[in-house]
């Protein structure tokens, strides 16, 4: 999806000269925030492990963005390793001189039984999905917020307002971003610095694609089960990010936005167990 495809109703230069990093930012959610940004005047940082397809990604971030004064930086990081994380905020004291904004979307997760899981597949959600978020989050208000006292963060989780059955792995962690983000913007208010959540829905985008097809089959179905009776796309949670990112939500912290077509009100969350169960013949 192109900028031009985006909903009008920001102003042009809502986020001109702003220096924003994206986490996760070569593709899906990351991707179409890192490219309304770019249209809205941001100077954009995306930064994830794969090398090779992130440098794909900041060149057709540069090829479509509308104006020649924004620029568009891309850094391979994994958010697991403090080291790379310093190394990353090196890179963007050096090129940039400031960090106006944090969008922690880097993440990932799988459809299990909560009793099948491994304590390697725990580890390496919990790692990927907590613990690196806090170490970014640490890092740039270490380096770039507190002494500005000036930062926004805007924290991607999930709809875990029922909790998450199918997924008790990612249910735990992005609940424990969730309470980081409300601890946080009490701690750092003095420093000016604003935390928030958003919470996608079932978005069509890149990450379904690594479910087995009877999960992603389960999905297509839920377009009648959401009250809206669609799958949210990813310029959907890239609009809402970049509300609670701006200006316009200077008033606004330590809260929760579900992007879900009000799905966590009413869907049926036991579905992907039993959808997990009949795949292993365990019903």
């Amino acid at each position: 999806m192109s900028s031009t495809q985006f909903r009008p109703g920001f102003h042009p230069n809502l986020f001109d000269n702003r220096v924003v990093l994206i986490t996760g930012g070569r593709s899906g959610i990351g991707y179409q925030t890192a490219e309304l940004l770019l249209s809205l005047g941001a100077h954009i940082i995306i930064a994830s492990r794969n090398e090779d397809k992130l440098k794909q990604a900041q060149a057709k971030l540069q090829e479509n963005q509308s104006s020649d004064s924004s620029k568009v930086a891309a850094y391979p990081c994994d958010i697991r390793d403090t080291e790379q994380i310093k190394q990353l905020a090196e890179h963007i004291a050096s090129d940039f001189g400031r960090l106006d904004a944090l969008v922690n979307n880097a993440g990932g997760q799988f459809p299990a039984l909560a009793e099948m899981i491994t304590d390697k597949g725990w580890e390496a959600v919990i790692n990927n999905n907590l613990n690196g978020t806090f170490y970014v989050t640490r890092e740039m208000a270490q380096r770039f917020f507190i002494p500005q006292s000036s930062g926004t963060i805007v924290n991607v989780i999930a709809g875990i307002a029922r909790g998450f059955p199918g997924m008790v792995h990612t249910g735990a962690a992005r609940a424990g971003v969730e309470n980081l983000t409300k601890t946080l913007a009490q701690e750092w208010a003095c420093y000016q610095i604003r935390l928030n959540c958003v919470a996608p829905g079932i978005i069509e985008s890149s990450g379904l694609d690594t479910y087995p097809p009877q999960v992603r089959r389960l999905l297509d179905q839920a377009k009648v089960d959401i009250p809206l009776m669609r799958l949210g796309e990813c310029a959907d949670v890239a609009q809402a990010i970049c509300f609670l990112a701006s200006d316009l939500a200077s008033y606004i912290s330590g809260t929760t936005l579900y992007v879900d077509g009000a799905q966590h009100l009413n869907f049926d969350q036991l579905k992907l167990i039993k959808t997990i169960k009949k795949q292993l013949s365990l019903s």
